[in-house]
């Protein structure tokens, strides 16, 4: 009996100096206004004529996290992304910063479910590829964000000539969130603003499940009863609004605005953000660590199949079209690069061009100032970022002679006054009734 007393001693000894071993939880200092945790989030706009931002500055000035801009739909914006994100992400952590990255998403140009989903799950691919190519997710890590808050899916003339409807909407999103979700083993944050939340979705109980970055200007939160996603009456309704009009948001993005010099940043501008809760609830998103194994990785040269699913060709005052997919190995779409005509010849002439994205490894192409005639070429896939393999298919089209139009008579030109001259409109604030801090 007293052998088995002092085993038991023993081991309550050996438990209590295990405890006491372990690390104490970080302690995150509250500075922002409320007295809650200071954040910022930044893009390539940070960087104005490449110059680097003082990360030192911007944890002495109070800030605790950073959001970086770290994908984008689009190739183009997101090499920009890509270009600052790293070193960013590297000068951050060493100053001590917690950091995430959000990825700005487009949505298809499509309401059929099974496109949309496999849109969603396309760029979902991107974004668990970005984060394993960073070692995964470490102990200086908050989860990543989805940008989300453009549901246009169709543009003419620079301006939007369709809108995804909110269940399409929704079903994107809950894909985006529950795809990389599954592969971090982190709930990815939602970013977005309340108008966009209430009227571009359905309210959703799947959506509610992953935190909320909410964008909404005008309130200070130095008044700790203040609070986002309310209206002059009323609160805005959507799938994280609580009974009592407050919403259920992790992060608030108070300000376009805040003072970029103060926290050394380069330009004018900024944005910050406050943190709901208290330090422990801060860990909580950050504790937990993703590990990536070698099938997630970003992969090189990855073998790629093209096709076209219909092709038009009429005459020359019609536009020549041709609608392009291309895919991975498993016949998913890919998730990079891009489509375009070359002629077979630089004899032959090109036409001008307009490539429109539908959906991930979706294209319409769109060839006008064709003259008359027989036309041989390809239509080449190429993806800059070397992950997708480049590939080809050949097309033949012939355009015929369009009808030449009737002669219009040139009206005859009479006086007329000169216009009065307009004066200048003034300068636009756009950072009135913003916080400035």
């Amino acid at each position: 009996m007293k052998r088995a007393i002092i085993v038991l001693g023993l081991a309550i000894s050996l438990i209590s100096n295990l405890a006491s071993a372990t690390p104490p939880l970080a302690k995150i200092d509250a500075l922002g206004p409320g007295s809650r945790i200071h954040g910022m989030d930044i893009s390539y706009y940070q960087h104005p004529g490449n110059k680097t931002i003082d990360f030192n500055k911007m944890y002495s000035a109070g800030i605790r996290f950073v959001i970086i801009k770290g994908g984008d739909t689009i190739d183009t914006y997101d090499a920009q992304a890509v270009k600052y994100m790293i070193p960013d992400r590297k000068a951050a952590q060493a100053a001590h910063l917690y950091t995430s990255f959000y990825y700005y998403a487009y949505l298809p140009n499509s309401s059929n479910k099974d496109v949309i989903t496999k849109d969603a799950k396309a760029q979902a691919q991107k974004v668990i590829w970005r984060v394993a190519s960073l070692g995964g997710y470490g102990r200086r890590d908050l989860p990543v964000a989805l940008d989300l808050e453009n549901n246009c899916i169709s543009y003419s003339g620079g301006s939007c000539a369709h809108y995804a409807n909110p269940a399409s909407v929704t079903l994107w999103a809950q894909t985006w969130l529950d795809t990389v979700a599954a592969a971090t083993g982190k709930k990815p944050f939602v970013y977005s603003y309340p108008q966009f939340l209430e009227n571009a979705m359905a309210r959703s109980v799947g959506l509610r499940q992953y935190p909320l970055w909410l964008a909404h200007y005008s309130i200070d939160p130095a008044v700790t009863t203040n609070h986002p996603n309310a209206k002059r009456v009323g609160c805005y309704a959507d799938s994280w609004t609580n009974q009592d009009c407050t919403a259920q948001w992790q992060i608030w993005q108070y300000t376009s605005c805040g003072i970029a010099g103060k926290y050394g940043v380069p330009g004018t501008r900024v944005d910050l953000n406050v943190f709901y809760g208290n330090n422990n609830d801060f860990m909580k998103l950050v504790r937990g660590t993703w590990q990536p194994d070698n099938s997630q990785m970003l992969p090189f040269n990855e073998p790629t199949a093209i096709s076209i699913t219909a092709q038009s060709a009429r005459t020359s005052a019609d536009p020549v079209l041709f609608y392009v997919n291309v895919v991975r190995p498993d016949a998913t779409p890919v998730v990079t690069g891009n489509v375009a005509y070359v002629p077979a010849s630089s004899l032959m002439p090109a036409g001008r061009q307009t490539i429109t994205r539908n959906s991930s490894g979706s294209w319409l192409i769109s060839i006008t100032n064709l003259p008359a005639g027989n036309y041989v070429g390809a239509i080449n896939f190429t993806d800059p970022t070397g992950t997708e393999a480049a590939a080809q298919i050949p097309v033949v089209f012939t355009v015929t002679q369009a009808p030449t139009p009737s002669a219009v008579p040139t009206p005859t030109k009479t006086g007329s006054p000169s216009p009065t001259p307009v004066p200048k409109p003034a300068p636009v604030d756009s950072c009135a009734g913003q916080i400035r801090n």
